[in-house]
């Protein structure tokens, strides 16, 4: 795929305007979103992928938009699974929800910084080794599976976010118990203190630095081309503090994310081994009879077919379960 620098620019201009008018103009004053003020930028920013992923079929062909499409799908799934994680942040800490808006976008922007590093470390490592791949599809095989077993183990969503990194800011700073509207520190009787605000900051931030090392191998596992991973990141991440809002409830009926999420990284890390494979010639070497390539129509195909199953039966076994504690009699 031949991108001109000048694509590349009015790329990052347009998302720096986008992100810009949520910053200045959206998020300038802190708030609980409406259902209908959510709903309409959830709508905008899919449409706006959608249309992306469109103009990439209609300049560089079916193949790259596919490439597109399923990496935007991948990582827009995985950001609704950090929404788990921002939910337990947000209750443990107590954050006011008129603040939530604000935490969430500085979390996202964390997000976007951490995951540009990611991408640039990430093709130059490809360019150079090929080999590369190998580690790529091993990390997310191993990925998927500790996100299956701990779903298995019904891991305790209610634990706090605590880390290293908020255990050291605790030990080595003076902090407040109340939050000051948005700042993240304040000086009270001569002394600088920081407040939850910043504690609430650190753990966005620290989650998003581990989501993404989850989610940049498995974008290269469906597209080796920079400015596909750039934009499907963006654009998966683009709206998410809205839809917090809008399916925070919805979020703990989808039960079966976690599996999803494990077959669509186990299969993608599959795919990564047989792509470094076929990139050595070893299936040519082993009399493979059959392309160790998987195509991306394929690829995508799994993506939506895994993600539908998961969301419906998500949802048809939460639904049995609200009756059945409804018919369970009271005390």
């Amino acid at each position: 795929m031949d991108v001109h620098l000048y694509a590349w620019i009015i790329t990052v201009g347009v998302m720096v305007l986008i992100l810009g008018f949520d910053v200045f103009v959206i998020g300038r004053r802190p708030h609980e979103p409406s259902m209908k003020e959510a709903g309409l930028f959830i709508g905008v920013f899919v449409a706006l992928a959608i249309l992306f992923g469109l103009g990439v079929w209609l300049v560089s062909g079916g193949q790259y938009a596919g490439e597109f499409f399923a990496g935007w799908l991948t990582e827009y799934s995985l950001s609704v699974d950090n929404l788990f994680i921002f939910v337990i942040i947000m209750t443990k800490l107590k954050v006011p929800r008129q603040y939530q808006q604000y935490a969430l976008l500085v979390g996202i922007l964390l997000a976007l910084l951490f995951r540009g590093v990611f991408i640039a470390l990430g093709a130059g490592l490809i360019s150079l080794f090929s080999w590369v791949f190998f580690i790529f599809g091993a990390f997310l095989i191993y990925t998927a599976i500790r996100l299956y077993l701990d779903y298995r183990k019904g891991e305790d969503e209610e634990d706090a976010p605590d880390n290293p990194l908020m255990r050291l800011v605790k030990r080595r700073m003076p902090s407040t118990e109340e939050f000051h509207g948005t700042k993240l520190t304040i000086r009270e009787g001569g002394r600088r203190l920081i407040t939850p605000m910043l504690f609430v900051i650190i753990a966005l931030g620290s989650t998003d630095l581990l989501f993404a090392l989850d989610s940049i191998p498995a974008i290269y596992g469906l597209t080796q081309e920079p400015y596909l991973v750039f934009t499907a990141n963006v654009f998966a991440l683009m709206g998410l503090r809205q839809l917090y809002f809008l399916i925070g409830g919805l979020l703990k009926r989808l039960v079966y994310l976690s599996v999803g999420l494990s077959i669509i990284l186990a299969f993608i890390g599959v795919k990564l081994v047989f792509h470094a494979m076929h990139e050595y010639h070893l299936d040519e070497k082993l009399h493979i009879p059959f392309s160790l390539d998987i195509p991306i129509w394929l690829s995508l195909t799994v993506i939506i077919v895994t993600l539908a199953v998961t969301t419906v039966a998500s949802l048809i076994k939460s639904k049995r379960d609200a009756d059945s504690t409804a018919a369970q009699p009271s005390n």
